[in-house]
């Protein structure tokens, strides 16, 4: 079993040039109602080849819908979804197959995601049978086998049933079976918050490991800001349905600048406990408000502890600030802006750290494993 990663130097298999790689997912003002449920409302994003991208925010901010749209489990309202160029947003059930296997998806819980009734070489075969594999059943055995080997698991258990398996276990036979099929693009819909802390730390440096050996660019769809600091190239901040911050891993820890990403870096525990003692907490009152009716303004108004009338009037846009992109009406064009994670949430200039804010100091690293 892996250990924790630890506090360490940045990834050296993450070059700035994944940024110059050709566009594997695009996604254009996309919207998912339910009804009166605004859950998606009006997402912009990118992912290259070879790029990781974290998806985070609050349990509710829409971050699994995103996901569900991007594989066409659900059709979007509105916006558009282009994988490599092409517009899937709409296609029907037999038109979407041929793009099938460019795009696959890790759930959250293995254990609903598996089917009991299969034997683990039928479920993880079952992408080649539905894709119209001609391959046969010696080959696709063989396939079964290497795909087994490749998620760290001996080919004997293709004879086993799912709940034959540990939580570890289901998953990795999760991820075998999304990348049976050679995707371009994974989505991990937040692929070990289901599992104990050991475990999930052997998860994660086995996704670390696949996509640099693989080189798929995967959404990384997650609450758990250790698990993007130790993954992850860029992370994009989700409330309430709409991005509120986007930039590079190292751009958004050393400085976030919309409030509500002040306010979830400063509630990721830190590993030693007289700093995570002296730190000041950072408290936003009111649940997550409600998507049947969300605020006016910035949704994030109603929480934010430093939000002016202007705020509750007009809507923020996403706009370029430094290495990233914000939608406050509070940051400047320079950067500055308040920081929460302070006592008083005073200005900090451009590119600097208030005191007491500090990007907190996880049980993960930045580095992936060798």
């Amino acid at each position: 079993m892996s250990t924790v990663p630890t506090q360490g130097a940045p990834r050296p298999d993450a070059p700035e040039q994944v940024h110059d790689q050709p566009v594997v997912l695009e996604l254009e003002d996309l919207a998912m109602h339910y009804g009166p449920v605004r859950a998606v409302d009006g997402v912009s994003l990118q992912i290259r080849r070879g790029q990781v991208t974290a998806l985070v925010g609050e349990s509710g901010s829409g971050k699994s819908t995103v996901g569900r749209c991007i594989v066409r489990l659900v059709e979007p309202t509105a916006g558009a979804v282009r994988l490599a160029g092409a517009d899937v947003t709409h296609l029907s059930r037999g038109q979407m197959r041929q793009h099938r296997r460019d795009v696959s998806i890790v759930f959250q819980d293995p254990a609903g995601s598996l089917d009991p009734r299969m034997l683990v070489g039928d479920v993880i075969a079952e992408p080649l049978r539905l894709q119209g594999s001609r391959l046969s059943r010696q080959e696709r055995s063989q396939r079964v086998s290497d795909g087994l080997r490749r998620v760290g698991l001996r080919p004997e258990v293709a004879k086993r049933y799912p709940h034959e398996l540990s939580g570890g276990q289901r998953q990795r036979v999760s991820i075998a079976r999304a990348l049976m099929s050679e995707p371009t693009l994974l989505v991990a819909d937040e692929p070990t918050s289901a599992l104990d802390v050991s475990v999930q730390a052997s998860v994660l440096n086995l996704l670390a490991d696949l996509q640099r050996d693989i080189g798929f660019a995967c959404l990384f769809i997650t609450h758990d800001l250790s698990a993007v600091e130790y993954l992850a190239d860029d992370i994009a901040v989700m409330y309430l349905g709409q991005l509120v911050e986007q930039g590079t891993r190292e751009e958004i820890f050393a400085h976030p600048r919309h409030p509500y990403t002040q306010a979830l870096l400063a509630a990721a525990p830190v590993a030693d406990p007289a700093k995570q003692r002296a730190r000041t907490p950072v408290l936003l009152g009111d649940d997550l408000p409600s998507a049947m009716d969300p605020p006016s303004g910035c949704r994030f108004h109603t929480r934010c502890p430093v939000a002016v009338p202007r705020c509750a009037e007009e809507v923020p846009t996403l706009r370029k600030v430094g290495g990233a992109t914000v939608a406050c009406h509070l940051v400047e064009d320079d950067g500055t802006g308040p920081d929460i994670r302070s006592a008083a949430g005073t200005v900090e200039a451009a590119g600097t750290a208030a005191p007491a804010a500090t990007a907190p100091e996880t049980a993960t690293t930045t580095g992936r494993p060798a």
